[in-house]
């Protein structure tokens, strides 16, 4: 695969991401229409170089500022596999929400001792793997949970550290449904029920309570609501760990300019030291910060239909990408092997599209409004930004098999999740 290269790409591209001489997108130094045709479409390809800088980004910017600290992948982002091996190896903790994500974690080669099970609803079977696997803290989101978690602890003989969850009723501008800050809330404790929460874990003999957490929301563009949520943890008393959670916005469209890595733990730092004080261990979750432009989603034009719109009909959609149909979120979209940029001189050529998917749903559109330039069946289009909740929310609905992961680097390509298969389908069945 060809790594020549003329024009770097924007900020919603992976790290190192660029545009051939031919015009082709080149992710990790692999031609996208080469990737297409190699492993088919849709995809997710994925830059692992993109991933390990901003996990460095995170660990060297956290520790250069706070002595004893600690960054969690928020593994739901994007539980697979290989992504949570790649995060290990950067040094990276974990969170998990589920007995499934723990177990795709301890297999992704994460130290037990090291993650952290998240759930308002967890069970019983989920406690006890976690307590078995040796699983390093618990955070408890509700009276019920501690009861829960106790008498496990109980059975099985052991003693576990956990955390409360707070919900410090502040919430960021996003999304309602991404939104968990906010005092109704199905997450955590509220600020007048937290002390109740304190006090049972304290007369507990089976959990020892280390700390408090929070989490806000996500996609958040602005960094004043952190602070105001450090500031609300802070005075529910003096605590070993505080975890500040994630939640910092990432760019899907050139016009998003999201705070840097390097503001975001520099804003949470010094809200900290200001409100804690020191001596204390800080820890932060992100997630979709971490992954979600470390990845773009090919996909294969099947038709163009012209009718009121231009209808761009591709072999993918809410399968592989529910986030437009869920939040509305929006995407760029670029056909993959005219990446040169835009030309006034061709502008004739250029169409408002909608990028439509494959299921027999009205709103399975990927991407609304849309200037393509003159697109044809056959060709490879691109939407960037599909690290976060592509893979994590992809499903059969309509029977389509879900689609594969490629790690791209150096030029070299690997599939790291192989797609499915009409067997797949019915793996499960049991008649």
């Amino acid at each position: 695969m060809t790594d020549q290269s003329i024009q770097t790409l924007s900020h919603v591209y992976p790290i190192g991401s660029h545009v051939d001489e031919r015009g082709h997108l080149l992710i990790g130094g692999c031609d996208a229409v080469e990737l297409a045709a190699q492993f088919g479409t849709p995809a997710y390809i994925v830059a692992e170089d993109d991933l390990r800088a901003r996990a460095r980004a995170y660990v060297g910017g956290l520790s250069a500022l706070y002595d004893d600290c600690d960054v969690l992948f928020a593994s739901k982002a994007f539980p697979c596999t290989a992504v949570y091996r790649v995060l290990a190896e950067e040094g990276l903790s974990c969170d998990v929400a589920s007995g499934g994500e723990l177990a795709l974690a301890l297999r992704g080669g994460f130290d037990p001792a090291r993650v952290y099970l998240h759930g308002n609803a967890k069970s019983l079977d989920e406690m006890r793997f976690a307590l078995e696997s040796g699983v390093g803290h618990i955070v408890l989101d509700s009276l019920h949970d501690v009861e829960r978690l106790e008498a496990v602890a109980a059975e099985l003989g052991v003693t576990q550290e956990v955390l409360i969850r707070v919900t410090p009723d502040v919430s960021g501008e996003t999304h309602a449904a991404i939104s968990t800050g906010q005092a109704n809330s199905k997450f955590g404790f509220g600020l007048a029920d937290a002390p109740e929460a304190i006090d049972r874990i304290a007369e507990s003999e089976r959990l020892r309570l280390v700390g408090l957490h929070c989490h806000i929301g996500s996609q958040l563009l602005a960094l004043e609501p952190f602070t105001r949520a450090v500031a609300a943890l802070a005075a529910l008393g003096d605590f070993d760990v505080y975890n500040f959670g994630g939640g910092l916005g990432v760019a899907y469209q050139q016009t998003q300019e999201p705070p840097s890595i390097a503001d975001y733990v520099t804003t949470l730092v010094g809200a900290a030291k200001a409100a804690v004080g020191p001596g204390k261990r800080l820890l932060i979750e992100p997630g979709r910060s971490l992954v979600a432009n470390s990845t773009v989603t090919l996909y294969t034009v099947e038709t163009v239909k012209r009718n009121v719109s231009t209808w761009v009909a591709v072999d993918g959609g809410m399968s592989d990408n529910l986030r437009p149909m869920l939040y509305g979120s929006k995407y760029e979209v670029a056909i993959a092997s005219r990446m040169s940029g835009f030309d006034p001189a061709r502008q004739p050529n250029y169409e408002l599209c909608q990028l439509a998917g494959k299921h027999c749903e009205s709103g399975d559109v990927i991407a609304r409004d849309v200037l393509l330039d003159d697109p044809q069946p056959g060709e490879i289009v691109v939407t960037p930004a599909t690290g976060a909740y592509g893979y994590a929310m992809s499903n059969n609905y309509n029977g389509v098999p879900r689609a594969p992961v490629v790690f791209c680097k150096d030029g070299n390509a690997r599939v790291v999740v192989r797609r499915e298969t009409y067997d797949d389908l019915s793996s499960r069945d049991v008649e």
